[in-house]
């Protein structure tokens, strides 16, 4: 049989997922905390592996839930235990709280420019780059003025050269081909 994070890495993702784009990643984080908590309850455990029909196993697991869990979160559990997998949900819950942690990180930017960057320079490519990398960003900025003008920004395997440098490097190389 498969690993078991391996199983409950893509409800973990999905449910993380769907968390992040309605931007309710701390009430998935506590509903599936809870369910994870019920799932291992020593009343409920034997009928996790038992032979009670998928729905009806969903529909009493999610009334012991009660409000605890959204019609979000009850879709999920119903298609949980409609593969058999309710038993999962710790991983599930585990996995979710390892994503929502390497999301909440935040993560370092490079900035090179010309000139001196202004404050509300430096604020706006910091907002900018929290929308694109869903991340809060931390800038570290210096000068080089070889660039001529514009500015490279580095941060992972992300990089943006609106330099003018790399614009006539560029615009060299597609001539030259």
């Amino acid at each position: 049989m498969a690993e078991i994070s391996t199983i409950a890495r893509p409800y973990a993702k999905a449910a993380f997922d769907f968390a992040v784009e309605h931007k309710a990643i701390e009430a998935w984080a506590e509903m599936l905390n809870f369910a994870a908590l019920v799932s291992e309850n020593e009343s409920i455990k034997p009928l996790l592996g038992g032979s009670l029909a998928s729905a009806k196993l969903a529909s009493l697991f999610i009334e012991i839930c009660g409000d605890q869990v959204n019609a979000q979160g009850q879709n999920l559990i119903k298609v949980m235990a409609e593969n058999g997998r309710l038993e999962i949900l710790p991983s599930v819950s585990l996995l979710f709280a390892e994503y929502r942690n390497e999301w909440a990180k935040e993560v370092e930017a490079t900035v090179v420019s010309a000139t001196e960057l202004s404050s509300e320079q430096q604020t706006q490519i910091s907002v900018s780059l929290e929308k694109r990398l869903a991340r809060k960003v931390k800038l570290n900025c210096s000068v080089d003025a070889s660039l001529i003008g514009g500015v490279i920004i580095k941060s992972g395997d992300l990089v943006i050269d609106g330099s003018v440098s790399g614009n006539l490097s560029r615009l060299s190389d597609k001539l030259q081909s």
